[in-house]
């Protein structure tokens, strides 16, 4: 594998991604040095790569760090570029893989510092201190606006990273179970269980909620 994509794709194969995704053809042209295709292509998926990171739990700064290093690798790797997927899936499987690394490095750094962020009422686990007061156990209140999102993206980020990235591609990408499982390195079965399961998890995480805000968000099966 390199950059996420198989090291070689048949010519019928390159043929149809060219003619089927515009993005492959931007991506074409950045293999022979076109420096405005690839601000073109910048320009289409950085805020949509900052989205997903930002809700994998990348703090704005980070998540800033992440894409930028992605579209650099997509740039050192634009001569050994064969379109084998749809562009949208090669630069999210290249996202994946950063944002792995990242979130490595960030949790070895994050472990001698736990105790130290233990502290007050809603530092340690801020969707279930909000799940009391919704659930009557502390003086109920309306659910605004703001804090509606704020909770829907606390039970997200409840969520294992695995069944939060499938989460974000369905949701936000309106990504295929085969894409995703590309990204993944899944069966498409096996992301349709993943994302089964988090819909559950989503829905137990929000289900206090429900009369004070908003229920969990609804994720139509991707085809």
């Amino acid at each position: 594998m390199r950059a996420g994509l198989p090291l070689v794709a048949s010519e019928s194969t390159a043929l149809r991604y060219a003619q089927l995704d515009p993005d492959v053809r931007l991506m074409l042209r950045v293999r022979d040095d076109d420096a405005a295709a690839f601000e073109e292509l910048v320009c289409r998926y950085q805020g949509r790569l900052l989205t997903v990171l930002r809700h994998l739990g990348a703090g704005p700064e980070q998540a800033e760090d992440v894409a930028q290093e992605v579209f650099l690798r997509v740039f050192r790797a634009r001569k050994q570029y064969v379109p084998g997927a749809k562009f949208s899936t090669w630069l999210f499987t290249i996202a994946n893989n950063v944002a792995s690394n990242a979130r490595r490095s960030l949790a070895r750094r994050r472990e001698v510092q736990v105790h130290a962020s233990d502290s007050g009422a809603m530092a340690a686990r801020p969707l279930e201190q909000l799940a009391l007061e919704a659930s009557g156990q502390m003086p109920t209140r309306r659910v605004a606006s703001a804090e509606a999102a704020q909770l829907v993206r606390m039970a997200i980020e409840s969520l294992n990273d695995r069944q939060r990235l499938a989460v974000l591609l369905c949701k936000f990408e309106d990504m295929s179970y085969a894409d995703i499982a590309e990204i993944m390195e899944l069966s498409p079965q096996a992301v349709k269980s993943l994302l089964s399961r988090a819909r559950t998890q989503l829905r137990a995480a929000l289900e206090p909620y429900m009369e004070a805000g908003p229920p969990a968000p609804e994720m139509t099966d991707a085809s």
